[in-house]
């Protein structure tokens, strides 16, 4: 999508992407490895339109032709750094295959609503050719080119040089920090604690002192019915109780984010690798992930979890699936860049 005639992709600033329309549609992999599913993992295109009969639904699927891949995360081919170049389109989305070393490109420019595949990047190519394996991110940069990722590390620094301040995201037991976000007027940061269940946000506007404004638990491994017994906690007076959200209870910990472009929604899933659910959350790949949303005060902060959205994804008509990361068409919070 674009905000004007005759431009590139994306929107000219983050507070122009604010104003851009409502998600309608959020594309996820789902994941099948690690599973007793004998599937293939998919792209599924899921209705969040509160107006919709299909609110709520997966709408489509679109399975990739081999087993195994692992998808999991997933970028665009164009972003907001050419939004200037009106030769370029984000209609195309890339998902890297952590495990079988694939990239897939789906085309979602012909028809939003039925994303279909576009081209298949074989592993062989990957292995001789970049000598590169496991692709893990997928990235759209300001040349209009594709930058995907293959190492890895406990820690991500986000620095600006400008300002000198930075946020660093560790990976710490027993909290496990798994996904992080700041909103495009630069004033919250969110990030999701795997294993302890909560998602945080933090208000950054003094930026040597963030302060944490809103909290919700969506699960994790220290419930009060859990496996997990805590010896000692400086935060909490009792565990958390298991959260049930129309009539399903929630199986593993919050994990991937993604908010809305005015910052006032924020949807999670709970699958982060397959491997990982089956160690530490084994009923999770039994009864497949969902898909939450929380209401978000933008205002004052504060974190609601919406009782009336639920997307179950252990209902799947091949099986519990696991899906992951969450995209709109059109760009979002976590795959723009402003270069």
């Amino acid at each position: 999508a674009s905000t004007c005639s005759g431009c590139g992709p994306g929107y000219k600033t983050p507070l122009d992407a604010m104003k851009g329309p409502r998600e309608e549609i959020v594309y996820l992999p789902c994941i099948y490895r690690n599973t007793d599913i004998q599937k293939p993992d998919y792209l599924a295109t899921v209705d969040v339109n509160p107006q919709s009969p299909n609110f709520c639904k997966v709408i489509h699927r679109l399975p990739m032709p081999n087993r195994k891949d692992e998808l999991h995360h997933s970028g665009w081919n164009a972003c907001s750094s050419c939004y200037d170049d009106p030769s370029k389109r984000r209609n195309r989305l890339i998902l890297p295959s952590l495990m079988s070393s694939r990239i897939y490109v789906v085309d979602v420019g012909t028809d939003p609503r039925t994303p279909r595949l576009h081209k298949i990047v074989e592993p062989i190519d990957l292995f001789w050719k970049c000598g590169l394996a496991n692709p893990h991110t997928s990235h759209c940069l300001g040349s209009g080119q594709i930058m995907i990722s293959t190492h890895y590390s406990i820690v991500l620094r986000l620095f600006d040089n400008k300002i000198r301040h930075s946020f660093t995201h560790v990976f710490l037991a027993i909290g496990l920090i798994t996904d992080i976000l700041i909103s495009l007027d630069d004033r919250f940061l969110y990030f999701s604690n795997w294993l302890h269940g909560d998602i945080r946000q933090y208000d950054i506007t003094d930026r040597r002192n963030p302060r944490m404004v809103g909290q919700v638990f969506l699960g994790g491994s220290i419930l009060k019915d859990g496996p997990v017994k805590v010896l000692e906690d400086k935060e909490l007076d009792s565990q958390p109780t298991p959260r049930i959200l129309k009539g399903k209870r929630v199986q593993g910990g919050p994990q991937m984010l993604q908010l809305s472009l005015d910052g006032r929604r924020l949807y999670v899933t709970t699958s982060l690798y397959s491997a990982w659910d089956k160690q530490f959350y084994p009923d999770l790949v039994k009864e497949g992930s969902v898909m939450m949303q929380i209401d978000v005060d933008t205002d004052k902060g504060g974190l609601k979890l919406n009782e009336n959205f639920l997307v179950d994804f252990g209902a799947e008509p091949d099986g519990p699936a696991l899906a992951h990361e969450l995209r709109y068409p059109g760009g979002d919070c976590t795959s723009d860049i402003w270069l």
